[in-house]
């Protein structure tokens, strides 16, 4: 038996895992108990929990694993300084402090943070690294559902690479090529994050919904001045626009003169120009994308394709990737990002360095919904209610399901909490924030006064698999919410068949990014759904994250309830207790 301990940790989304003989037992995000959004400390009470989950010690696990290589990274950090010098002196004396003092020794580090937790655990122990990107090449094949596959990485930068393809076959994953910092998608794309006044490495998926809003009128010029795209969707970004090699900014001067503006402030009103940007660098990462996958595809000739890196979680993208690429099947890693990669390195020593073997099921993914992280028993759940002054209603079986459908039916929004937390960025049905679809101003409604957030995001639909077709069309469907599907309040027959719509779960520009919700793979929230059917005639309900706006998503029954008694959502549904606000005894 073989436990493996994969850790992510000091750049951004540090996050732990636990392998059992290459399956995956317990995954979760420092930040889900830090309370610190894309916390990028050691996630020391992740492992914690996974061990805990786990039922096993510190001393017991036989490989712990870091997600990158810090030498290679520092590597590179010092040649683009040498190579790009004298520019850059003020980020180069900012930066090598830390990297002196503490990013330089990452091994010792861990060593003495993992002894901390379990003092059996003897520093003297080896510790393995992989290589980063390789990493997020393992998340995306091995838990796949697919015996062979050409795998695509696209993001920021690892060590060196930003883009790196693979062949996976079995359990052998080979590097067929790779795109060098500093050319990179995703910090093109972090570049227009940054531009646009959002924050990097953070809020690229507010880009995203913006894009929405816009036209991409400076589509031409990004390609005219900024990029180089080749034949094959390999790219060259023209660094004089940039100041990230160097600098403690993203873009430059110049990157505003092309543009007619300077960077926008915080807080500054989004205009017209701010809109047609954001529609612009989507639409060229949309069509890079394109293809450069259908080039894989042309390449390769392989059905099968699995993505990870950060650029995986624009769910736009994907879906532009799965409609024109040629590829049949894409199946995106759900925790795409930095978090992910603990995964992807415990993966790697399970299947390359221990030879593992490898068992496919193609009806069925590694990843067990994503629901891989902490739960919580009802004497801790009634203990949390407690301590808050909160009174509940303790509801049996199938009539808290029907009672949550009522609830919804009547406007109101529900906090849903149960069983183990999501890993990775989307709610999935476990910490979730549920409103009624049907309601056309429930978008506006959730944004202003539940998550605090900007007018222009979107909300999400989970639907009943079973009538998925009916409301977005024939074609693949995604338990995880990375994809965009279509929808029309005229198509695919709703007018004929009477189906209900669903105005609310629908973005500007007419698309959805989707959950669909199966009975096998996710039963209690398929009955929250199907509740909510029986008693409206709509198989879908709306469904965001479980938090307010740059706060991490909730995982525990504190954070639940914090969240609940800070805004204006209506009812706490949590492991079959029902809190109505109105009834509580005590605010905080």
């Amino acid at each position: 038996m073989a436990y493996i301990l994969g850790i992510s940790a000091y750049y951004h989304d540090s996050a732990a895992c636990l392998l059992k003989n290459g399956e995956v037992i317990a995954a979760a995000q420092e930040e889900r108990f830090s309370r610190i959004k894309n916390d990028e400390s050691f996630p020391a009470e992740a492992i914690k929990f996974c061990l805990k989950f786990g039922s096993i010690s510190l001393a017991e696990v036989d490989h712990v694993v870091f997600y990158e290589k810090p030498f290679l990274k520092f590597e590179r950090l010092l040649e683009t300084y040498v190579n790009f010098a004298p520019k850059g002196l003020r980020s180069f004396l900012k930066s090598m402090p830390v990297w002196l003092k503490d990013k330089l020794f990452i091994k010792k580090n861990i060593a003495r943070a993992l002894n901390a937790i379990d003092s059996n655990w003897k520093k003297s122990r080896t510790i393995l690294f992989a290589d980063h990107h390789r990493s997020h090449a393992a998340s995306a094949f091995y838990p796949s559902p697919f015996e062979q596959a050409v795998v695509l990485t696209v993001d920021g930068v690892g060590e060196w690479a930003t883009t790196t393809v693979s062949v996976g076959h079995s359990a052998q994953l080979t590097l067929k090529k790779e795109i060098n910092f500093p050319n990179s998608i995703g910090l093109l794309y972090s570049a227009f994050t940054y531009y646009l006044g959002f924050k990097v490495n953070s809020d690229e998926y507010k880009v995203m919904g913006l894009a929405s809003y816009g036209t991409p009128v400076y589509k031409q010029l990004i390609y005219d001045h900024l990029i180089d795209v080749k034949t094959d969707g390999s790219f060259l970004l023209n660094m004089d626009y940039f100041d990230y090699c160097t600098g403690l900014k993203m873009t430059n001067k110049k990157f505003d003169k092309l543009f007619g503006h300077p960077p926008r402030a915080k807080g500054e009103a989004l205009l017209t120009f701010h809109k047609d940007i954001a529609s612009s660098i989507q639409k060229v990462t949309e069509e890079i994308m394109i293809k450069l996958t259908q080039s894989l595809y042309r390449e390769f000739a392989i059905d099968n394709l699995c993505i990870a890196g950060g650029v995986a979680l624009n769910c736009i993208v994907n879906s532009a990737i799965r409609q024109h690429s040629g590829f049949k099947q894409v199946w995106v890693q759900p925790a795409a990002g930095d978090a992910g990669g603990a995964l992807g390195a415990a993966y790697s020593v399970f299947y390359e360095h221990l030879s593992g073997v490898r068992n496919v099921d193609p009806q069925a993914d590694g990843m067990k919904q994503s629901l891989l992280g902490p739960s919580y028993t009802p004497n801790e759940v009634i203990n949390a209610l407690s301590a808050y002054g909160l009174n509940y209603e303790k509801v049996e079986h199938e009539l808290y399901y029907r009672k949550i459908a009522e609830y919804l039916a009547e406007g109101k929004v529900i906090a849903y909490f149960k069983g183990r937390t999501e890993f990775g960025p989307r709610a999935l049905g476990c910490r979730s924030i549920l409103a009624d679809p049907r309601n056309s101003e429930m978008k506006a409604i959730l944004n202003a006064k539940i998550k605090f957030r900007e007018s222009f995001r979107p909300f999400a639909p989970a639907i009943l698999d079973e009538f998925a077709d009916l409301y977005f069309g024939e074609g693949s469907k995604n338990r995880y919410m990375l994809f965009t599907e279509n929808y029309s309040d005229h198509s695919y027959g709703h007018q004929a068949s009477n189906a209900v719509l669903i105005p609310g779960a629908a973005h500007v520009d007419g698309t959805a990014r989707v959950q669909i919700v199966n009975q096998v793979h996710h039963p209690d929230f398929h009955k929250v759904i199907t509740a909510f059917y029986n008693l409206t005639g709509c198989p879908a309900v709306i469904n965001t994250s479980l938090n307010v706006m740059n706060e991490p998503m909730a995982s525990s029954p504190e954070d639940a309830i914090c969240c609940f008694l800070n805004t204006e959502i209506d009812i706490l549904a949590i492991e079959g207790l029902l809190i109505d606000k109105r009834d509580r005894t005590l605010a905080v």
